[in-house]
């Protein structure tokens, strides 16, 4: 199994489109996995520390959990099938271990709330990990030339120029 961390939500401005990049511990591979609004927004909550006026449903899991003496261990990314992630919650409830299956949302938004560790099976990982492209700003998508500075479109080059063509001295002296 590959320890993960959560590295970063992405929603889409102009689509519906919300996911969750998972990044395994000291390599440069990710784990996007697509979620709804409702988990993005739970695990963003959480991650932000933004306090609730009641329980969000991931809480009241947490509550229930512990209310019965129990505790989340980890939490594990298990499969893709159909193209659909799934997961599992591991507890360790009274000397026994016992996994419940789990949308990985889900299981994340309760492992941000205990500090559980977050795993993905090797051959997941091994099959959907995506690398960061060399010279791409994976948290913006921009272009970065070879000292990790914004590169130069050269696409931009003729606008430029018309640019320092024009004479702005005169502008508001009319």
């Amino acid at each position: 199994m590959v320890e993960a961390t959560i590295d970063s939500l992405h929603v889409s401005l102009t689509g519906q489109t919300r996911i969750v990049l998972l990044k395994e511990i000291d390599s440069e591979r990710y784990l996007p996995i697509l979620i709804g609004p409702d988990a993005v927004e739970a695990i963003r909550y959480e991650l932000q520390k933004v306090v609730v006026p009641r329980p969000m449903t991931h809480d009241l899991l947490k509550n229930v959990i512990s209310t019965m003496k129990g505790r989340v261990s980890h939490i594990i990314v298990t499969e893709l099938k159909n193209d659909t992630f799934y997961a599992k919650i591991v507890l360790d409830v009274n000397g026994s271990s016992m996994e419940i299956d789990s949308r990985p949302s889900d299981a994340l938004a309760l492992a941000v709330r205990v500090n559980a560790k977050i795993f993905i099976e090797d051959k997941v990982m091994d099959e959907n990990a995506i690398h960061p492209e060399v010279g791409l700003d994976l948290e913006t998508g921009v272009e970065l030339d070879e000292d990790g500075e914004i590169g130069q479109d050269e696409n931009l080059e003729a606008f430029e120029d018309f640019i320092d063509t024009l004479d702005l001295d005169d502008l508001g002296n009319k």
